[in-house]
């Protein structure tokens, strides 16, 4: 086991005991500072809940928690700025993601909330970059919204049938299509938006 992962373990067993008020916590710090992504409380949370008053509430903690926090981490870009995204993000995330907001503006900060992308990194980014805050909150809303909204309708409220049919061969046979096709496109997408790459690549 991996430091990162003892840290984690941890970090959900410390706040699984607190709730909702545990997620909220999770939630906020990861968005600003911490690495523990706040999915790893929110999954087992919706597993485990049957009213949709109770999911409703996991969604709208997690999200506004995390969004409140990005704050906390748009603060930390704007005032410390481009040191700490090159001390604790790699480097060619911290490209990306200035290429992605740079390309795509709005749209690319709520491609990087629904994304796997660090949010935090996206939150140093964007104060460092002094992005109109309104715009980075309305985009995180909706992009961490759709994100962890996903994950609580499907485990929540379809939580039984997904897992049975993920006992089905036939799943893993469409999804193994599915991500194939979707890799390649996606990959290249993703590796064009590191100028460093074309640099190279030119040379």
């Amino acid at each position: 086991m991996t430091v990162l992962e003892e840290i984690a373990d941890s970090v959900i067993e410390w706040a699984d005991g607190f709730g909702l008020l545990g997620l909220a916590i999770v939630s906020a710090s990861e968005a600003a500072l911490q690495p523990v992504p706040p999915d790893l409380l929110i999954l087992p949370m919706a597993m485990g809940e049957d009213s949709l008053m109770a999911l409703f509430a996991i969604f709208f903690v997690a999200t506004i928690s995390s969004v409140i926090g990005s704050l906390g981490g748009y603060a930390i870009g704007l005032y410390v700025g481009r040191p700490v995204i090159s001390r604790f993000a790699k480097p060619s995330t911290s490209r990306r993601l200035d290429e992605l907001i740079r390309r795509y503006g709005d749209l690319g900060v709520f491609i990087a909330a629904v994304s796997p992308i660090p949010y935090k990194v996206l939150a140093w980014t964007a104060g460092a970059g002094r992005m109109r805050i309104r715009t980075f909150v309305f985009a995180g809303i909706i992009g961490r919204g759709i994100r962890f909204g996903m994950e609580v309708l499907l485990l929540g409220v379809w939580g039984d049938q997904f897992l049975i049919t993920l006992e089905r061969p036939v799943f893993w046979v469409v999804m193994g299509v599915i991500s194939v096709a979707a890799f390649i496109p996606l990959n290249s997408w993703w590796r064009d938006l590191d100028p460093s790459l074309e640099s190279e690549q030119g040379s």
